[in-house]
């Protein structure tokens, strides 16, 4: 345990005070008005538990003084992320949610979405609770924006090419990698899009309807017809950002539903009265706080990398607020407002925000094995092992299942932000492949997959079924020939889609273009991942290979049955449920479903014994 320092050691001036356990590691970051009087509070009596387990379990304490407080919430912020001490509260990280950026730092930005330590000359919007919508935002606004998504690679095999991809063709990019757009378009195009993303949308779509009134009265329908399109694409997408304040106000709002142990936080970023970012979380309270202490942290780590707005609204103002709004405007450049909304549209927001939080904060309880800062880590992990150019933030995983060539099925289970969409599954029947061929009857559901996913993209948003998003990474259950058939079937398609396959033995990962296998280590988050995943896919395909086998036998044996036709099979099946249930049945009991003499006979059929002779009438 650490020893108390004299407190003459100590300087009675502002600064940040570090605990350290007996290997040098830091347990504990806080920052003091009067450092003397902060680290004498921590060898008092009546210490809270958790306070008690980190000076139990601390070697040593330090201090660092600074010139005044800001300086010390600087420097406490940047000892938090440099050292991340087990004993302080830290909000999940925005790497672990997805944003949407647009690479400025590329010869021809492209738009996408990222998560994962931020880069140098790309910019960021969001961040969002979902994948999918920004994905959807995204797909609405390329019609009016058409600038390119795709990866640095499929660009350049285009350029070789001479000839641009689908995505061209349907005016959903402008072609930069055949020259199709002059760089200053391009650039108008990127404006526009990181525009509208910021909240300022309406003049967008006042632009297009000018634009669209002047080509009908100019007799230009066709011309007119694009930017109805348009219009009408840049008005759906601004349908789906929430309307917060009918003023272009831009500020954030946060909210929170704390207990003892835990708290839910929910952050909302408003940009010209719109919402445009959305943060719910939960965190650990592993050291002692009150509410407003809370909402320090809070803000230490929303804004610590961050420039934050003009305005920021809480529920609770923090410790020692006139300090926090120096800090603020410090990190702003500006003046900021820091208050708690007391009546009007940002105080209802704020309940609605509220609101959200305990709802966050229920489903927390009730699903703590889902912790998203956990997924984060093993979807970065798995970027890491197989050199993707982004997270796989959608994975789909596929398996055969047969026997003998019978009744051949195939599995598509969905991984979105590492956990299972159970209601994007599917299930496929194999069609065109006679007897066992697990190569073929995997190219064959890749490619129905894959060209349902072509139909889907070019229809309506609303009309869109589970299809109409490609998958980060496609993996495959097996080697070098399940690789190979889904590298022929997404080339053909002229589709840049990440393919691996895991192979059971060894828990081999074999990737396109490689010789050997790559082993990630059996401890990788990643390799637990592509297992989980890919096991899950082997249940789901052996489960329907299981019902279509066990109709098969119900069929085979019923169909020979005297008397048991359509109906009747159905009605047994309703009462008994499986052929092993009708086996367990006495005569009577079968006879309650179906006459007598129908029934002796089912019973010999189902013991194997011969029927009587005779059909019943």
């Amino acid at each position: 345990m650490v020893q108390r320092p004299a407190p003459s050691e100590i300087p009675d001036r502002p600064g940040v005070y570090l605990f350290r356990d007996r290997h040098g590691a830091v347990l504990y970051v806080g920052k003091a008005k009067s450092l003397r009087k902060r680290v004498a509070n921590y060898f008092g009596v009546d210490l809270a538990a958790r306070t008690l387990n980190m000076v139990e379990t601390a070697d040593a304490v330090e201090w660092i003084v600074t010139d005044n407080e800001v300086e010390a919430i600087h420097l406490e912020y940047t000892l938090i992320q440099k050292h991340q001490p087990r004993f302080n509260i830290r909000l999940r990280d925005d790497k672990s949610f997805p944003f949407l950026a647009i690479t400025r730092g590329e010869e021809w930005p492209r738009a996408t979405v990222m998560r994962g330590k931020r880069r140098k000359g790309t910019q960021y919007f969001g961040p969002y609770a979902h994948a999918y919508a920004i994905r959807q935002t995204l797909d609405l606004l390329l019609r009016t924006f058409p600038i390119r998504t795709c990866t640095n690679s499929k660009m350049k095999r285009h350029q070789a090419q001479g000839r641009p991809c689908l995505l061209f063709h349907i005016e959903r990019c402008s072609g930069p990698c055949v020259g199709e757009v002059d760089p200053a378009d391009y650039q108008a195009h990127l404006d526009g899009l990181a525009a509208f993303l910021t909240g300022d949308g309406d003049p967008v779509a006042r632009q297009l309807r000018t634009r669209m009134q002047e080509a009908s009265d100019a007799l230009e329908f066709e011309q007119a017809a694009r930017f109805r399109d348009q219009l009408l694409s840049v008005e759906k997408a601004l349908a789906r950002q929430e309307v917060a304040s009918e003023r272009a106000d831009d500020f954030d709002l946060i909210a929170i539903e704390e207990d003892d142990l835990e708290a839910a936080t929910v952050m909302l970023t408003i940009q010209k009265g719109r919402v445009t970012g959305r943060i719910a979380t939960v965190v650990d309270k592993v050291e002692d706080v009150s509410s407003g202490e809370l909402v320090g942290r809070m803000l230490l780590q929303r804004y610590g990398s961050e420039r934050p707005p003009p305005e920021v609204l809480v529920e609770t103002l923090p410790e020692e607020p006139r300090l926090w709004t120096e800090w603020l405007e410090a990190r702003r450049g500006t003046a900021v407002s820091l208050r708690v909304p007391q009546r009007g549209a940002k105080r209802r927001l704020m309940e609605t925000a509220r609101a959200n939080a305990g709802e966050t904060f229920a489903r927390h309880r009730l699903r703590r094995q889902s912790d998203h800062n956990a997924r984060a880590r093993a979807l970065r992990s798995l970027q890491d092992s197989l050199d993707l150019p982004e997270p796989p933030l959608r994975i789909e995983a596929y398996d055969i299942a047969t026997i003998g060539g019978r009744s051949t099925v195939a599995s598509m289970v969905v991984l979105e932000d590492g956990l299972p969409r159970r209601n994007h599954y599917r299930r496929f029947k194999i069609r065109d492949v006679e007897g066992q061929d697990d190569f073929a009857s995997m190219e064959e559901v890749l490619r129905r997959r894959l060209t349902a996913y072509l139909v889907e993209r070019d229809l309506p948003v609303e009309e869109r079924g589970r299809f109409s998003y490609p998958p980060s990474l496609l993996l495959v259950d097996g080697g070098v020939g399940q690789v190979s058939r889904a590298v022929k079937v997404v080339d053909e398609l002229g589709l840049d889609i990440p393919i691996a396959g895991l192979a059971k033995r060894m828990e081999e990962v074999y990737l396109p273009g490689r010789p050997d296998p790559v082993r990630i280590p059996r401890g990788e988050e990643a390799l637990h991942l592509l297992q989980r995943v890919r096991d899950e896919a082997h249940r789901f395909a052996n489960q329907y290979h299981r019902s279509l086998r066990g109709k098969r036998m119900v069929d085979s044996i019923l169909d020979d049955v005297p008397g048991v036709g359509p109906a009747r099979k159905k009605a047994l099946l309703r009462r008994f449920g499986s052929l092993a249930k009708m086996r367990e049945a006495s005569q009577a009991e079968l006879a309650s479903v179906v006459p007598a003499g129908v029934a002796a006979a089912l019973q010999a059929a189902l013991h194997g014994a011969a029927p009587a002779a005779g059909r019943s009438r």
